[in-house]
């Protein structure tokens, strides 16, 4: 880390002014429970209609993590051959829709939130209070519609003011993550340039829209991805907990 370039900006003081904050497996380990959600839902449908090979926990990192979750859905099913019709964002869970199979795992989501809640990270937390106390301007940018039920089930809803989730990104029209344009808007929001905005992510296709833009620095968390995968993948450094970036 001594040679890091997070460390050299800082010490050169030309420093970065914003961080922008994937939200699952980042700030929180929710991203366990999205992919303990996403292996009922698929292993359930896939049983239900006969498809093979069974799902597994790399389909997760390969087709749907990061992603929003109706391509999420659309790249998993293809890998298999499946092609359905998009459907609406408002199907019913269970319809034979990309819309409707997304909109069952949501349901399965937050059966597991409610059920068991959610912390956040500590090293995560004493990174935010770091930067807080620095005057480093924050912002939350998922791909997941949950981001405002998960940073309030963690207490951490009232540390960002810009959260760009999936629910705004469809609605301004914002291509998903590995595109960096969710990105790019909450910089913009926080009235920071992209090249002094530092993108912290866990998934591969998370760092890789950090790598698409003119962000100063793109950070990989390792929970799971793997660090050689998160460096190949764009990232420019790699931690395995936010607390060893601290006092940096």
């Amino acid at each position: 880390m001594s040679n890091s370039p997070w460390l050299i900006a800082q010490s050169s003081g030309a420093g970065y002014e914003a961080a922008l904050f994937d939200l699952d497996g980042v700030l929180t380990p929710t991203a366990d429970v999205h992919m303990v959600a996403w292996r009922r839902m698929f292993s359930d449908y896939f049983t239900d209609h006969g498809v093979t090979p069974e799902y597994t926990d790399a389909d997760y990192f390969e087709y749907v993590d990061g992603k929003p979750r109706y391509e999420g859905v659309r790249s998993c099913l293809a890998s298999r051959g499946i092609t359905l019709p998009p459907g609406n964002p408002d199907d019913a869970p269970g319809t034979p829709t990309v819309c409707g199979v997304g909109n069952t795992k949501n349901v399965v989501f937050d059966a597991i939130l409610k059920h068991d809640g959610v912390v956040a990270y500590p090293g995560s937390v004493a990174l935010l209070d770091d930067l807080a106390a620095r005057g480093i301007a924050m912002a939350v940018v998922s791909s997941s519609r949950n981001a405002p039920a998960v940073l309030a089930a963690a207490g951490l809803a009232d540390r960002f003011e810009i959260v760009v989730d999936g629910n705004l990104a469809a609605d301004l029209g914002l291509p998903g993550k590995p595109a960096p344009d969710t990105y790019e808007y909450a910089a913009k929001l926080l009235g920071v340039d992209d090249n002094k905005a530092v993108v912290v992510e866990d998934a591969l296709s998370g760092v890789a829209a950090g790598a698409a833009g003119d962000f100063g620095l793109v950070v990989g968390v390792d929970r799971g991805a793997g660090a050689d995968e998160l460096l190949a993948g764009g990232a420019d450094i790699v931690v395995s907990d936010l607390g060893e970036l601290v006092g940096k």
